[in-house]
């Protein structure tokens, strides 16, 4: 009887563990495909905008919302799929997802950017242009326009700069073609923000991708630098969000969302002394938290 007994536990044992087995390789593979695909970060970009609308102290639009999830999904789409070459010695598990969907994305990228477009219009003639800046610039990064000149991701320093003003200028702008009447200093505070945040991440995501970037030849500030120095590069472009911050504080700007500010800076720190070592392999935790922290951050911003 005790030994039918302990079959049974046994069995069941066996059970629950395949099954929280099968259940966390789903969350993996969802989790790749998402990252892969770059349907996470589209839905981050959602929620950093969001989050903008809030310092402007907006109710948020959602056709806008809608057109920068759209945006951002197709321009990361192609930079994908131009970056296969690099990718698979950064990142050949996000090369085998981006080629099984390659088919896909051709056509879902071209689709994507003009339904953008449409959406943006419906806010303000002038958030057209403000959508249509990372669609150029997109193509720029990401396509040889011509055999006489370098793609831009391809200049040291000049992706870097152009991903962080993409960025800040459709997270800062948007909401200012609906919020109205807004003061310029706080327009310029809102700005640097979402600028200073991308540069350090994207020179971040450049540390990771040191190895496949030096045998293509692309010349990024870590390839540059090396390790040390791009470590204490990003630790002093984020310790700027504290005179930042000072200056918010002294003019009453966002003083509803100090704390989730402080949050945000002190997150830098913590990534940027995590991630930004030689001979770490971070994969895709580094997508998880950089990517993913305004998720985290407006989820704060929301329950205060």
């Amino acid at each position: 009887m005790r030994v039918s007994q302990g079959y049974v536990k046994y069995s069941k044992h066996n059970r629950d563990v395949g099954a929280l087995g099968f259940a966390l390789g789903l969350v993996r593979n969802m989790t790749a495909f998402l990252i892969s695909t770059s349907l996470f970060l589209a839905a981050s970009g959602v929620c950093k905008l969001y989050l903008s609308f809030l310092l402007y102290g907006i109710a948020p639009r959602w056709n806008l919302l809608t057109a920068t999830f759209l945006l951002v999904f197709s321009v990361y789409g192609l930079n994908k799929l131009t970056d296969i070459k690099e990718d698979r010695i950064n990142n050949p598990e996000r090369v085998g997802y981006v080629e099984k969907v390659a088919r896909i994305l051709k056509y879902t990228v071209p689709l994507a950017l003009f339904l953008s477009l449409v959406l943006s219009v419906f806010s303000s003639p002038w958030a057209v242009l403000v959508v249509l800046f990372p669609i150029v610039s997109g193509v720029l990064y990401s396509i040889r326009v011509s055999p006489n000149y370098p793609r831009l991701k391809d200049i040291t320093g000049i992706k870097n700069t152009i991903i962080a003003l993409t960025w800040a200028n459709g997270t800062t702008f948007l909401p200012y073609l609906v919020a109205g009447s807004v003061q310029p200093q706080k327009v310029i505070l809102i700005y640097y923000f979402f600028f200073m945040k991308s540069m350090i991440n994207t020179i971040l995501f450049d540390i990771r991708d040191i190895k496949g970037d030096k045998i293509s030849g692309i010349k990024t500030i870590p390839v540059r630098l090396g390790f040390e120095k791009s470590r204490k590069l990003l630790l002093l472009l984020n310790s700027t969000f504290i005179p930042w911050l000072t200056v918010a504080y002294i003019l009453g700007y966002f003083e509803e969302y100090l704390p989730v500010l402080v949050f945000a800076i002190l997150n830098g720190y913590l990534y940027i002394l995590h991630f930004a070592r030689n001979g770490y392999k971070p994969g895709k935790t580094l997508d998880l938290w950089v990517d993913g922290e305004w998720f985290y951050t407006l989820a704060l911003a929301l329950a205060l």
